[in-house]
């Protein structure tokens, strides 16, 4: 009976040990940049870059102000907001219009290089959310904002203005 008790002692305490020990994804390093109106849509928000344990990331975008079923595209861009026609270095997973949402873990840009948390935040570049990736509503932005690198230099004079993507 002892040897019993002993064996339910120890497989509770196993249990219980794995529950509070589980290990989360992420290293605990983030960082958060604003996301401002990009169009006559009131629409802003954050975008979230997290590391996770093997090194590359998750962006999380959160906006306020959009509705609907829609499947809104999110592009992070090479280069400052207010450059006009700056590529395109990945698509993220669209924010979803009626939650606001968008998360992505991103572990290589479009041309299928690699990038891990710490090459991203040093990256020049922003995040633009789109209305549409098709039709004259492509070329209205939302929401989007500076990172990594582009974020450091933005000036503080206030805000600055969004270019026009590339159409492809």
């Amino acid at each position: 009976m002892k040897k019993l008790i002993a064996i339910v002692l120890c497989g509770m305490i196993w249990v219980s040990c794995q529950e509070s020990e589980s290990i989360s994804d992420f290293t605990g390093n983030e960082i958060t940049y604003s996301l401002q109106s990009g169009s006559q849509y009131s629409v802003s928000g954050t975008a979230t870059i997290k590391e996770r344990r093997d090194g590359s990331s998750t962006v999380l975008v959160s906006l306020s102000g959009t509705s609907g079923d829609s499947k809104l595209p999110v592009h992070l861009h090479l280069g400052n907001i207010t450059t006009p026609g700056a590529d395109v270095a990945a698509l993220l997973s669209p924010v979803n219009s009626k939650t606001g949402i968008s998360e992505t873990t991103l572990t290589q840009l479009a041309n299928e290089t690699s990038i891990s948390y710490i090459e991203l935040v040093k990256l020049e570049a922003c995040l633009k959310v789109h209305l549409s990736d098709t039709g004259a509503e492509r070329d209205i932005i939302l929401a989007g904002g500076n990172i990594g690198e582009s974020a450091v230099k933005a000036t503080s004079s206030g805000r600055a203005t969004l270019g026009v993507c590339k159409s492809e």
